[in-house]
């Protein structure tokens, strides 16, 4: 399958009539944060109500009649944000996205790291393209205010991912996390789905890029457990990876910083890319020979994407 013709698109066209972007950016940042929180509350606040329910209605046939319509709530809750974004930001986008994604397929997802405001970018970019992404997340992440509950409301899989010095005393707790990935990844086959993973595992800084002495400039090596284990469970009904590079020429920037508006520009380029026939499965193992597969594939996706990012560097605005 050869990659469909990127499109061009603006995902922040200018708000029509009302824009609040000539403001002091000490003001908009406000203006945004506490746009944000209404947004994040309203939608919160009916995610919870129907979450409850879902809980206790634990059939099959409850959850295929009440997961589009939180799934709903979701999408219109990033739209929400995009909104204050359009209304508030002065940034400038530059956007391509391949022609041929719809919300009728299952997709793997992955983006080099660098933000908080990289989920942002990605959620408005993909929103009503595919499904609604699906990150896995730490188990500590459960417990974040409000934040938490919506992500536990949205099946987000939250992940207890043991250090390599844990592993290292007592193997066995590596069978833990592989399971816990595979329930994950199971609760996704019921309806199409974007699964994320953001396979460098933290965000790129200079400081970890010169610590892990990888091959690439612009990115951290890649780690390829939660990638397989996605495969390994669901391989079979992923459509293909949707790979995403996002660019800030002015470097990565904190969140505060994008909430002000001072992100002058912004790149995202969208690919859709085959997925290796031996990197499909779908019976849940993930034994070593699978993995290394997995993990040879990133590698060469992450070379491509490293000079994709460098030639996107050099390009003037």
């Amino acid at each position: 399958m050869s990659a469909p013709e990127p499109e061009p698109i603006d995902p922040l066209p200018p708000h029509r009539g009302l824009s609040l972007a000539w403001l002091p950016p000490l003001l908009r940042g406000v203006l945004a944060t506490t746009m944000l929180v209404l947004n994040t509350g309203f939608w919160c606040g009916l995610l919870f109500l129907l979450a409850i329910p879902r809980l206790l209605l634990t059939s099959p046939a409850a959850r295929r009649r009440m997961d589009p319509v939180i799934n709903a709530l979701a999408t219109r809750w990033i739209a929400g944000n995009s909104a204050w974004m359009r209304l508030t930001q002065p940034t400038r986008w530059d956007v391509s996205v391949p022609r041929g994604l719809d919300t009728r397929h299952w997709y793997v997802v992955t983006c080099n790291h660098q933000s908080w405001v990289d989920i942002f970018v990605l959620q408005h970019v993909l929103n009503r393209r595919i499904p609604m992404l699906k990150f896995f997340l730490k188990q500590e992440l459960l417990y974040v205010p409000v934040m938490g509950m919506a992500w536990w409301a949205l099946d987000f899989p939250f992940m207890r991912r043991h250090s390599e010095e844990v592993l290292r005393r007592d193997p066995g707790k590596r069978k833990e996390d592989l399971e816990a990935a595979r329930r994950a990844c199971a609760k996704f086959a019921h309806a199409p789905t974007s699964v994320m993973n953001f396979i460098e595992g933290t965000r790129y800084t200079a400081a970890k890029h010169a610590a892990l002495q990888g091959r690439w400039q612009h990115l951290l090596p890649p780690k390829a457990g939660g990638m397989a284990m996605a495969m390994a469970v669901l391989g079979e009904r992923f459509d293909s990876l949707v790979d995403v590079s996002i660019v800030y020429p002015e470097g990565a920037p904190s969140f505060w910083t994008f909430l002000c508006g001072r992100v002058p520009r912004i790149v995202v380029r969208v690919q859709r890319r085959e997925i290796p026939a031996d990197c499909r499965r779908s019976d849940g193992v993930m034994d070593s020979p699978f993995r290394k597969r997995v993990h040879r594939w990133l590698l060469a996706l992450w070379d491509e994407k490293d000079e994709q990012i460098a030639a996107l560097q050099r390009t003037p605005g």
